[in-house]
């Protein structure tokens, strides 16, 4: 007797918004295909304003718990976002190889390279206020010190070419800093981003601190640019004309804009995204000998 003919079970891409999957708001669905021979691979959400929105509130909600925590916590928690991306390498290798048009061997090689990537902004985040903070010398009987705080909910505009290593260069800083995020995956390989939702979902990443929207670019881009409640902005996804539209709509509640600009991202990032959305707070303190209390005087 013959084994009864199994269906493949294809897999529904789904928004990650505070830490759940919902389908977009609108209802509706884009088709993604492969770089190369343009073959159907998934529909992916297409994302509306109010899908926009829904995620800055979720960001926003999660910004005093993660912006708050230790950075030694912030970069356990990291760190574990890594070990979980090693256990689904698999599955990114097969995602990047179809949405860059890469064999599967040099997939493999920009997928370790993200883990790795994701691994190093870990090990950063107890360490980048020692770089760019510090104590600054006065003239008077003063400490002067300066510590940098997180910006608050930062759009970001994923890459469009590099699906995966260039996401997690973009994203990674500004979640390490304490910052929380609104990603706008690449319009047209959306698949390794939508995937890392799940990664995020199954870490110990709290939901809201990253939100991942997939869809055209320039639509969800538009009102995040626009919204009072988002607090930067990198526009590395955008075209010039694009960036151009975002940057003079971010300037309305003087947000923080990081320029697209031409990034190789498989060198070395050093710490310029660590500090792009980063504010310092300085604080005075009096110095003096101590009185019989032990208070400082």
């Amino acid at each position: 007797m013959s084994e009864p003919m199994r269906l493949s079970v294809f897999k529904t891409y789904k928004l990650y918004v505070g830490g759940k999957f919902p389908r977009s708001e609108s209802g509706r669905v884009y088709e993604v295909t492969d770089s190369k021979k343009g073959k159907w691979l998934a529909n992916a959400p297409l994302s509306s304003r109010k899908d926009a929105r829904d995620a800055v509130v979720a960001a926003r909600k999660a910004f005093g718990g993660w912006s708050g925590a230790t950075a030694y916590n912030r970069g356990q928690v990291l760190y574990r976002v890594a070990e979980m991306l090693e256990g689904r390498k698999g599955q990114f290798v097969h995602e990047v190889a179809d949405a860059e048009g890469l064999s599967k061997s040099k997939a493999a090689d920009v997928v370790e390279a993200t883990i790795d990537r994701w691994v190093w902004y870990a090990g950063w985040t107890d360490k980048i206020a020692q770089v760019v903070g510090g104590a600054n010398p006065v003239a008077g009987p003063y400490f002067n010190l300066s510590t940098p705080e997180p910006t608050g909910v930062v759009t970001v505009l994923a890459p469009q070419e590099s699906s995966f290593l260039g996401l997690v260069s973009v994203v990674a800083p500004v979640i390490a800093t304490g910052n929380t995020a609104v990603v706008i995956a690449s319009e047209k390989a959306p698949l390794p981003a939508l995937s890392l939702g799940e990664v995020l979902a199954t870490s110990d990443v709290p939901g809201g601190v990253v939100n991942v929207l997939s869809g055209r670019t320039a639509e969800i881009a538009a009102p995040l640019a626009a919204h009072q409640d988002v607090n930067g902005i990198d526009l590395t996804g955008a075209d010039e004309d694009l960036a151009r539209e975002l940057e003079a709509a971010a300037a309305e509640n003087l947000k923080r804009v990081l320029r697209p600009q031409a990034v190789d991202f498989s060198a070395a990032p050093g710490t310029k995204r660590l500090t792009a959305f980063l504010e310092t707070k300085t604080v005075w303190h009096p110095t003096g000998s101590l009185g019989a209390s032990g208070s400082a005087y």
